[in-house]
């Protein structure tokens, strides 16, 4: 039994069992996925990763801090592109060699729920370090501590537009003939804590909207003209490393807000981050987080209970993620086995996982992968993030072209290799007869190679 529950430790709360890990967990599967929950390893190696503040650096005309440069642009394009293949394949190295798999499970599900997509030039270049600065170093610290740096960060910003949102009544807004922009605000309430239909109005939006202006990014050319009055406000942007979130009072809407019915006086820079630190500890939000994590953890269509107990270790701990990963482990649903409770891996996890089994690198092709497969990272298709249930990735079509993946897979294994024995590592005690029958009967090692990674066992976790 233990080590039935060693490979269930390995695929549903690692990324695939790598040489010898099924072993190593089979001791005490709970306490080996338990002893990954430090902020250490949900980071990764940095080295020759740029942060925020040097890609913005290395590009101004392209973030608006210098001189606009047309002929510039593309060469500003490809060097952004290119720092963002970096970070995709430094991200998926480490999410295969790490031995804190549990760890990266946790830190993807946080950055997918704190989207940030390069869907322009700019944010192409601040996706990784978005990941890397705000997501990962917080994901076992509060959900509180969380929210504000994924919220104030240029990435975000950026990535919501908030960097251009001026408060309505101020001279910045009648200098620029611009004003509110409420997507942060809208994203914030929707995606980040509380959800859909959980009480909140269109004037909460607006209000909260009002709250985030002037949160910026230094050096901008919005930062320059809210800066353009006191003394005080020109210190606050000009005086910031370019580049960097930065609160300028001069594009701030002055005034109190009402938000979910509470008036926040404070003023200025902590008025937005009083709102998030109250949004962080909603009941509907500890219910969103409990139910996209169970959703995640256990099956498409969580257990009611599993969800309440999530729920519950969230509000009694006001959002302490290392307490609510430790809740997640101690679920007895996310331990069951069998096909209902079993969830369809993403392209990603599925690249990762063979990568795991056999104990090879990233494929140098690996965007060729991705695309053939419709996962690239950084690249979600709306504030949402990527899709986290069996039919957003099981359509005819995704079948075929995993098939043609996994054909292509089983050309570049070893002369020699066994696909049994990369079934059984991979998954251990989770293989079924039929499938190990189903292997032993192909043809060829090719063959065995493609039904092994198509098998049901292994396109699930």
């Amino acid at each position: 039994m233990s080590q039935l529950l060693a490979a269930i430790a390995t695929t549903r709360f690692g990324l695939g069992a790598g040489p010898g890990e099924i072993a190593a967990a089979g001791g005490d599967p709970k306490g080996w996925v338990k002893s990954q929950i430090n902020p250490e390893a949900a980071r990764i190696p940095e080295a020759g990763l740029p942060s925020a503040l040097q890609v913005i650096a290395s590009q101004p005309a392209i973030y608006g801090i210098g001189p606009a440069d047309p002929d510039m642009r593309m060469q500003a394009a490809t060097n952004l592109r290119e720092k963002m293949r970096a970070e995709i394949a430094a991200r998926l190295n480490h999410a295969i060699v790490t031995p804190h798999p549990f760890a990266e499970r946790w830190a993807r599900f946080w950055s997918n729920h704190f989207t940030v997509a390069a869907r322009s030039v700019p944010l192409s270049g601040l996706v990784g370090p978005f990941e890397r600065e705000a997501i990962r170093p917080n994901v076992f610290g509060s959900f509180r501590a969380l929210l504000r740096a994924a919220t104030f960060h240029q990435g975000m910003l950026g990535y919501l537009d908030a960097q251009r949102s001026i408060g309505p009544s101020t001279v910045a807004a009648q200098q620029r003939d611009a004003g509110l922009n409420e997507n942060l605000a809208r994203e914030v309430l929707e995606l980040h804590t509380m959800g859909v239909g959980s009480g909140y109005s269109q004037d909460d939006i607006i209000e909260f909207a009002k709250a985030l202006t002037g949160w910026t990014i230094a050096g901008t050319r919005i930062a320059r003209l809210g800066a353009g009055g006191q003394a005080q406000q020109r210190r606050a942007s000009l005086d910031a490393e370019p580049g960097a979130s930065v609160f300028v009072p001069g594009i701030h809407e002055p005034g109190a807000r009402t938000v979910l019915g509470k008036r926040y006086d404070v003023a200025g820079r902590e008025q937005a981050g009083a709102i998030l630190d109250d949004l962080a500890i909603q009941p509907a939000t500890a219910r969103r987080v409990a139910t996209k994590l169970a959703r995640h953890f256990i099956a498409d269509a969580p257990p009611a209970a599993a969800v309440a107990a999530l729920e519950s270790a969230f509000m009694r701990t006001s959002g302490d993620l290392a307490e609510l990963a430790r809740a997640v482990v101690d679920l007895d649903a996310a331990w069951a086995t069998g096909p209902a409770s079993a969830k369809f891996k993403t392209p990603d996890e599925l690249m990762i996982s063979v990568a795991r089994a056999t104990g090879s690198r990233a494929p140098r092709d690996m965007a060729r992968f991705y695309r053939m497969l419709g996962h690239m990272p950084y690249s979600a298709p709306s504030p949402a993030g990527w899709p986290d249930d069996t039919a957003s990735w099981s359509g005819a079509d995704a079948i075929k072209k995993r098939i043609e993946w996994a054909n292509d897979v089983a050309r570049r294994m070893p002369r020699g290799a066994s696909p049994g024995a990369f079934l059984e590592q991979a998954l251990g005690e989770l293989v079924s007869q039929q499938t190990r029958q189903a292997i032993a009967s192909a043809e060829s090692a090719e063959q065995g190679f493609t039904l092994a990674i198509m098998s049901p066992e292994f396109q699930r976790r």
